[in-house]
């Protein structure tokens, strides 16, 4: 197994570590705040019972637990790590400083992840001697519970490298993209962009109240999405597979995309946006309802992993 240090130990930091220590790796946290790292593994302590009721540690709670711990410094959280994932804020000049920092200290084997969700990784790696080793690893929140982690090469990062850390996330139970190339917003957030220029599209236009769009993702597209992707369904939403399904529809699309190009300012309609949401969720009340989205996520990821086994994936 490997050790694994994870740097800024905040939502994502301490969800990765959860993941990583899941899989039976050693982790051990760090963060720039010197009690940080004691809260997230309280946190963990509280989090690990709910995702053992719903079967997804393999191993009991303790064991898991047992196998993070809490480093002083940033030197004693990269001593011996074979991956470093790296969780600080999203700015460029703070990435710079922090990889500037493991690049220094970690061995030359170890491999230097980012997590971050919005910046290339050739903004932050380009003067580091050891830029070959740094890449994005960049995860949907939160990652013990949604597989999908974006792997995302600078121009400079060695194809072993991708395939290393590749092969490390599969081990690890995630769903790797590998991406041939760096780009403004990677794969997840482009396609979940161009869901939301829709969304606040049809709001704005008075075609569709929020709750209705949210209705149309919820209990309509989203069903076939939670376990095949837009080529798939296409591939099976069609007699001839996704030929004839090209053959059958692309004219639909084409014929809507004008409509689809024109940028709405989202400030513009946020006040309906955010009335229509508070109003079926009080401020108050979001986070009890972020409790419930996770606890749904992962009822929803022991279903998956129940139907892969018994259906097949």
């Amino acid at each position: 197994m490997a050790r694994v240090a994870i740097i800024g130990t905040g939502f994502i930091g301490r969800a990765w570590a959860i993941s990583y220590a899941r899989a039976g790796h050693d982790v051990t946290l760090w963060d720039g705040q010197p009690d940080a790292p004691r809260a997230a593994l309280a946190y963990i302590d509280a989090l690990l019972p709910d995702l053992a009721t719903n079967e997804l540690l393999d191993d009991p709670p303790a064991t898991v637990r047992a196998r993070m711990s809490a480093a002083p410094t940033l030197q004693a959280a990269l001593d011996g790590a074979d991956h470093v994932q790296e969780n600080t804020f999203e700015d460029v000049a703070v990435k710079r400083d922090i990889f500037a920092r493991l690049d220094a200290i970690a061995a030359p084997h170890t491999v230097l992840a980012s997590s971050t969700s919005a910046i290339l990784p050739s903004l932050f790696t380009e003067q580091l001697a050891g830029r070959r080793r740094c890449l994005v690893v960049h995860p949907l929140n939160p990652p013990y519970v949604i597989p999908a982690a974006e792997v995302v090469p600078a121009p400079w990062t060695d194809a072993e490298v991708v395939q290393r850390t590749a092969a490390f996330l599969r081990a690890a139970g995630h769903a790797p993209i590998v991406m041939k190339r760096e780009l403004d917003g990677f794969v997840m957030n482009r396609l979940q962009g161009a869901l939301l220029e829709e969304a606040f599209r049809l709001v704005a236009g008075g075609y569709a109240s929020v709750e209705d769009v949210d209705i149309g993702l919820r209990e309509g597209l989203a069903l076939r999405w939670s376990f095949m992707g837009p080529f798939e369904t296409i591939d099976l939403n069609a007699p001839g597979g996704v030929r004839d399904y090209v053959d059958r529809y692309e004219q639909i699309y084409r014929r809507l995309n004008p409509t689809m190009r024109e940028h709405v300012d989202w400030q513009q309609v946020l006040p309906a946006v955010e009335g229509d949401r508070r109003r079926a969720l009080p401020a108050e009340k979001l986070a009890e309802r972020q409790a419930w989205r996770d606890r749904r996520l992962m009822a929803l990821a022991a279903h998956k992993r129940r139907a892969a086994r018994d259906i097949g994936n």
